[in-house]
């Protein structure tokens, strides 16, 4: 009755895999479907290529390393660059030291993010560098 109009739409998903608070994995992940981590990953989590995969960190989880995936839902740590094709969503507790490519992001008071907050679903190529600028680096 009083709303400002503002629709918020919450990313529904369910949990296929989840990584317990006692959990420790070292080594990427590669899913589909919904991966909800309450423990600790080193190593990059990547969502299958064309799945409608939704990614979901818990305040107690924390991945260091890469994340590509459509949907990501983080109230917890993650130190590494976001690539999210759909949506992020930063809940209060979220701490991110890395860049976000996004499409929508929504962000709650509270979260600190340490880096670059970009639009667009994918970060920029990098170019190699210059054969003898490599050379004479060696």
């Amino acid at each position: 009755m009083f709303g400002s109009g503002r629709k918020t739409q919450k990313v529904a998903h369910h949990v296929d895999t989840w990584i317990g608070p006692e959990v420790t994995i070292r080594g990427d992940v590669l899913f589909s479907g919904g991966l909800h981590v309450e423990g600790r990953v080193i190593g990059s989590v990547i969502a299958e290529p064309g799945s409608e995969s939704v990614l979901t960190v818990s305040e107690r989880g924390s991945i260091e390393g890469e994340v590509r995936v459509p949907q990501v839902i983080i109230d917890g740590t993650l130190k590494g660059d976001v690539v999210a094709s759909e949506r992020v969503e930063l809940a209060a507790r979220a701490r991110i030291e890395g860049n976000i490519y996004y499409k929508v992001v929504q962000m709650a008071a509270g979260a600190t993010v340490t880096g670059q907050l970009v639009h667009g679903a994918e970060p920029p190529k990098s170019l190699p560098a210059p054969e003898g600028l490599a050379a004479s680096k060696a």
